[in-house]
């Protein structure tokens, strides 16, 4: 079964901000290559949604996905399909910025 895989605004502004910070260290061509496969990864979650790992310690219902080790994209799956929560990048303390309060 496949799902529908949404990006949360917060999602976007992350992938943004990612491509920018690659985009100064080592190109806009390397930072667009980048950002495609992390997309592509997210985009994959359509057809295995629940492969992340579970963290409800979190928040319930969210699932932490790594990529590439350089990469924690976190989501949820609900009954409209996977929604993409926020995407961090090398080491960034995910757990704090997902839910700063």
């Amino acid at each position: 079964m496949s799902e529908t895989v949404r990006f949360r605004e917060a999602a976007i502004e992350d992938l943004r901000a990612m491509y920018d910070y690659i985009a100064d260290a080592a190109g806009h061509t390397r930072a667009f290559g980048f950002i495609s496969r992390v997309e592509e990864h997210c985009k994959g979650l359509a057809l295995l949604p629940l492969r992340g790992r579970a963290s409800d310690d979190l928040s319930p219902g969210i699932r932490i996905l790594v990529f590439e080790r350089r990469v924690t994209i976190a989501y949820r799956v609900d009954d409209i399909g996977v929604r993409i929560v926020r995407i961090f990048y090398a080491g960034r303390d995910y757990s704090e910025d997902l839910f700063p309060d």
